[in-house]
């Protein structure tokens, strides 16, 4: 599910069940895992705009994680059902997409974080300081609707 929200540009939820080897002995789900709970619904928000890791191959350029923090505020369990929502928030000189995963059942926040990527131009593995026109050509369609919702907010707020 995608959708235009707040500050982020983009969002994406996923929801998932956390199966039994992601859990400790007490049952109790093991806190790297989070961070593949990040990755595939980072996968699915670039696959919606059509720059996935493949195409982003494809176009010349890697982009590796270059930071990311994680807080942990309540433990998930096994079996329980996970919603793990990711939204683009910064895309001008990087990307950085921040995290929640949350109870489906309650909407309680289990943990949040965030990963910021940054481009390297692969042919010479130099990075760069400015997002390359390849994503902002794929986000630009976004970034007119964003645009024009936060126009819409802002003459509403000033009535």
């Amino acid at each position: 599910m995608t959708k235009l929200s707040g500050t982020a540009l983009l969002t994406t939820e996923l929801e998932m069940l956390i199966p039994f080897h992601d859990v400790d002995s007490m049952g109790i789900t093991w806190h790297g895992n989070y961070l593949r709970y990040f990755e595939i619904a980072r996968c699915q928000l670039l696959d919606e705009i059509q720059y996935g890791y493949r195409e982003m191959q494809a176009s010349g350029y890697s982009w590796p994680i270059v930071d990311l923090q994680i807080k942990y505020v309540q433990s998930s369990t096994f079996e329980q059902k996970i919603k793990v929502v990711a939204s683009l928030v910064e895309w001008e000189n990087r990307i950085k997409i921040n995290y929640q995963v949350r109870d489906v059942v309650t909407d309680q926040r289990l943990t949040k974080g965030y990963t910021i990527q940054a481009a390297v131009e692969t042919a010479t593995n130099e990075l760069c300081f400015v997002t390359p026109d390849i994503f902002r050509q794929k986000i630009a369609h976004l970034i007119e609707s964003y645009t024009s919702h936060s126009a819409a907010i802002s003459k509403g707020n000033s009535r």
